[in-house]
């Protein structure tokens, strides 16, 4: 007998029609949670939660430095928060008040070190020193 004729003539029991609809439930859950992006309304109510709270931070962050640019004695602040150390920058932010944002009692978790870091990779560069005078003669 050729396959096609074994395929046609194979009569499954009740049973194994109960365990292959089982089986294709089940394989069809795996893919969609594990491959297919499926996930369970907590979880996408975790991943909303998380991201309104980033972008606030950032939004907050963005506020707070251009209210630390605009404050009188910018550099020298930029200066002093340069010499913080990083454990502390966030703080020197948040006691300065540039990350305060009107209706809001707390400050944001991190828009105080985003603005931070978004403050000191900003910052320009130090000047290069001169080379003394006889090493520029001497380079030509």
């Amino acid at each position: 007998m050729r396959l096609r004729e074994h395929w046609r003539a194979y009569q499954p029991s009740k049973g194994m029609w109960l365990w292959s609809c089982a089986a294709s439930v089940l394989a069809t859950v795996v893919l969609g949670f594990g491959w297919g992006g499926w996930m369970t309304a907590g979880s996408a109510r975790h991943l909303i939660d998380n991201a309104r709270q980033d972008t606030r931070d950032r939004l907050a962050a963005a506020i707070c430095v251009k209210r630390f640019e605009a404050a009188p004695n910018a550099a020298a602040r930029l200066a002093t928060l340069a010499k913080t150390g990083a454990w502390e920058q966030a703080d020197f932010i948040a006691k300065g008040g540039w990350v305060d944002l009107p209706g809001i009692d707390a400050p944001l978790s991190d828009a105080a070190a985003i603005c931070a870091e978004k403050l000191l990779a900003t910052r320009p560069a130090a000047a290069p020193s001169p080379r003394p005078a006889s090493t520029q003669a001497s380079a030509g």
